[in-house]
């Protein structure tokens, strides 16, 4: 009974090496905390814009919006994108550093490109939907395509970020209906659930 125990044992740890051979799993919980409270700040300096200048969100879901309000709701969105993706990157790093592992493999390239490819996507209909002047879709848009992203990745990451994609993905939809709540949806879903995800992570692979 003991050599079938350890036989099985055995067979775990192979499989357990084998999966950590074919994923990138240096990824930092701290970088999705970082990724959740700049967004976080970049919700409060939206809303303080739209509270500023009398655009009630909710009331209208974005259908008033002056060009100018839109030029500086993508500013921020962007400026948010590339505070998360550096503070990702240096945690990551960081994290890597600490376990002797390599920063750049064909597992981090795997993971990069499946990643971008659904963000790049995101971004360029999200472009098409302000051309169009369907601002109402865009927070929703976002968050499904960035949830798509995630699942995508998760194949050649940590496992559990496949959770977070589909949290993403059903507040994106949910916005999708309740289309003056956008504002608050990515707030919830790029702010919040990073937080409380990064956090688990930090937790659970970290400490």
């Amino acid at each position: 009974m003991n050599q079938q125990q350890d036989q099985l044992a055995t067979l775990h740890e192979i499989r357990n090496i084998m999966d950590r051979s074919s994923r990138f799993i240096s990824l930092s919980g701290l970088s999705g905390v970082a990724a959740g409270v700049s967004a976080l700040i970049g919700a409060a300096v939206v809303k303080w814009y739209l509270v500023t200048h009398n655009i009630n969100y909710q009331q209208d879901a974005g259908l008033n919006l002056t060009r100018e309000a839109v030029l500086f709701m993508v500013a921020v969105a962007a400026f948010v994108f590339i505070l998360a993706f550096c503070s990702a990157a240096y945690f990551t790093i960081r994290n890597v550093q600490k376990t002797n592992h390599r920063i750049w493999d064909s597992k981090t390239e795997r993971m990069l490109v499946n990643l971008f490819i659904p963000l790049a996507a995101g971004g360029i209909f999200c472009a098409i939907l302000i051309y169009h002047n369907l601002l109402y879709l865009v927070a929703p848009v976002m968050l499904i395509f960035y949830g798509c992203a995630l699942l995508h990745a998760s194949k050649y990451t940590l496992s559990d970020i496949r959770y977070l994609g589909l949290f993403e993905i059903a507040l994106g939809l949910l916005a999708s209906f309740f289309v003056g709540y956008g504002l608050l949806a990515w707030t919830v879903g790029f702010g919040l659930l990073h937080i409380v995800y990064g956090t688990l992570m930090y937790f659970k692979y970290e400490r």
